[in-house]
């Protein structure tokens, strides 16, 4: 679009945009903001960067000489700010050429550095309010430099007048918007004071609200009273300290459980990590607060902080993170990776001295995050060394720390899945066998490396043969007594694969064990499919994956006083009966989930022995 000349200017022709502007305010409602709120948060990015460019015109000007005011009354919402100001020919550069090339908009940025946004695509996000908006501006270069009034309508019409210095007699830039009657949810008084609060709480250059009232809104009621937390200074650490925590509740809502500064000088970051009080869900990623330059860009920017940090919530703000063309979240760029890697190492520094000096906190930190330190020392050898001994585990002696269990067992047993060791726990542990459940997420991989940090120690998967050699067999008189009856338990129990043997162990309350393992299941699922499928395509390509099935074991306790009597029926259909309920009883103790032929049993063998039991009582 070519400049018009200076006699349309002064008559104030209409032009139209080099966009249809209303598919681009579309555009923006649906698919780059994610509320109109976020006209607020464009204006005040737009005034902000007028500020930094007067200060660098008038760099001798005292940091609070410039400012912005707002205003809201109902009927309109007015943006001023003491800013550089728009000359004739930037209204035209930003308002009059949105939509064309990305280089042009990138030789823009490239420009406008220390600046946050861009003034059109900003401004053109009032449309989302307002049908009208009015522009006032009068540039600080020249010190008698015209006022530009630009004043742009929602059919994509707008128009440009030169007007005499007197109609703004300060240089800086005045924004007017008229609501739409369907925009009061986000233009109302109080409303404006929160968006502006909301966005602006954490910027450098005074900001003021009036609401035309003169009440607590009223005129020159601040809006960022007191500069960002981390940067004041306070007489003693511990008053420092508290004062993060409070700001931390502030914005969050919790009482940290501790928090930790966060300042990387290279990109001008500043803030704190908050310290979640409370155990959240494994993978489960909180949105973190960014400030650029002062201004909320986001509440939900996960991508600050790696994956592994979700014990914390983070409120930084930042100088040279570049934000996405929405600006309510962060370019993925080099400089991102750069800073998440940083902080990462900010977390771990903070662990780390937790571990060396405040064993408390630590304490408290591993009760409620122990699984974020998990993951995390299973890829991180440093925390691995300082952290893995106060890890708590699951194991036979109850849940304790792995460097008090592995003082207590010198050689460690850890199970592939938390059924293996619900099935196995009792009876382990009155043999004295220690085992580490290890089905847990990461558990199993970072008891094996508990070598590593105690080299005395010795760590070993648990299988069946472990556990069954330390049960002690019977006496061979009593197992030539039972013979009869393990035949026809076995013969009951061959449906499911299972073998039954005939063993002592404790606890004596236990009358049976049932030593079965999920791969083996599997197993003698994929030889049943090859032998149902044998001859077709499927039956061999399971035949040729195929191993030896690996049998269940059914092992009865001699010990239990039930197991006894049963060992000594006579009755065939008795007796059966008796090995399937005993099967169930073992199978439901395992945790594990049943099978339908498995359920189908535990219901059949109570039933048949209810009617035994009331055939003998009659």
């Amino acid at each position: 679009m070519t400049l018009p000349d200076t006699a349309a200017n002064a008559a104030g022709a209409d032009r139209t945009f080099q966009v249809d502007l209303r598919g681009l305010v579309d555009l923006l409602s649906h698919h780059l903001y994610s509320s109109p709120r976020v006209y607020l948060r464009e204006l005040l990015q737009n005034a902000v960067d007028a500020l930094t460019a007067r200060h660098r015109l008038e760099p001798a000007a005292p940091a609070d000489a410039f400012g912005v005011r707002l205003y809201a009354d109902g009927s309109l919402v007015r943006v001023e700010d003491d800013g550089v100001g728009l000359t004739e020919a930037d209204v035209h550069r930003f308002l009059a050429t949105i939509g064309r090339s990305s280089k042009r908009a990138e030789r823009i940025a490239e420009q406008r550095g220390d600046f946050i946004g861009q003034f059109g695509i900003g401004l053109l996000s009032c449309f989302l309010v307002a049908d009208e908006i009015h522009v006032l501006s009068r540039s600080a270069h020249t010190p008698d430099a015209p006022a530009v009034e630009w004043r742009g309508r929602g059919d994509g019409s707008y128009t440009v007048r030169t007007l005499p210095a007197a109609a703004r007699p300060r240089p800086g830039t005045t924004v007017t918007l008229t609501p739409r009657a369907d925009a009061g949810e986000w233009t109302r008084p109080a409303q404006v004071h929160a968006l502006a609060r909301h966005f602006g709480s954490l910027l450098r250059h005074p900001v003021t609200f009036d609401d035309g009232t003169g009440g607590p809104g009223g005129p020159g009621a601040p809006v960022n009273p007191e500069p960002a937390p981390w940067v004041r200074t306070y007489p003693t650490p511990g008053a420092r300290s508290r004062a993060l925590a409070a700001y931390g509740e502030e914005v969050f809502g919790f009482t940290p459980l501790d928090t930790v500064e966060l300042d990387l000088p290279a990109v001008g970051l500043k803030g704190i990590a908050c310290v979640l009080p409370e155990a959240v869900p494994a993978g489960r990623r909180h949105g973190h607060r960014v400030h650029v330059k002062g201004m909320l860009l986001s509440e939900q920017a996960e991508e600050i902080l790696p994956e592994w940090a979700f014990f914390v919530r983070c409120v930084v703000d930042a100088e040279s993170l570049r934000p996405t063309a929405s600006r309510e979240s962060l370019y993925e760029d080099d400089t991102l990776a750069a800073v998440r890697d940083a902080l990462a190492e900010r977390l771990r520094a903070w662990i780390a001295r937790a571990a060396a000096s405040d064993p408390d906190l630590l304490a408290r930190f591993l009760q409620a995050h122990h699984l974020a330190v998990k993951s995390l020392a299973v890829h991180d050898d440093e925390i691995l060394r300082m952290l893995l001994p106060w890890l708590p585990f699951e194991t036979t002696d109850g849940h304790t720390t792995l460097d008090e269990f592995a003082r207590t067992h010198r050689t460690v047993l850890v199970t592939s899945t938390v059924e293996e060791f619900r099935q196995v726990a009792a009876i382990a542990s009155a043999a004295g066998l220690g085992v580490v459940n290890g089905g847990y997420t990461y558990d199993r991989e970072l008891v094996h490396r508990l070598p590593e940090i105690r080299p005395e120690a010795t760590v070993a998967d648990l299988d069946p043969a472990t556990l069954t050699a330390h049960l002690d067999p019977v006496d061979r008189e009593t197992e030539l007594a039972a013979a009869a009856y393990l035949a026809q338990a076995r013969d009951a129990l061959a449906v499911f694969d299972c073998d039954v043997a005939l063993r002592t162990f404790q606890p004596a309350s236990a009358p049976a064990l049932l030593v079965d393992s999920r791969e083996a299941r599997h197993e003698r699922t994929r030889s049943q499919l090859a032998r149902e499928q044998e001859g077709g395509l499927w039956g061999d390509i399971l035949g040729a994956l195929r191993q030896e099935a690996p049998r269940a074991q059914l092992i009865l306790n001699q010990l239990n006083p039930l197991v006894r009597t049963a060992v000594t029926i006579d009755e065939p259909e008795l007796a059966r009966t008796s090995a399937e309920a005993l099967y169930g009883q073992a199978a439901m103790l395992s945790r594990r989930p049943l099978r339908p032929a498995e359920s189908s049993l535990i219901n059949r063998s109570f039933l048949d022995l209810l009617a035994h039991a009331l055939r003998k009582d009659s």
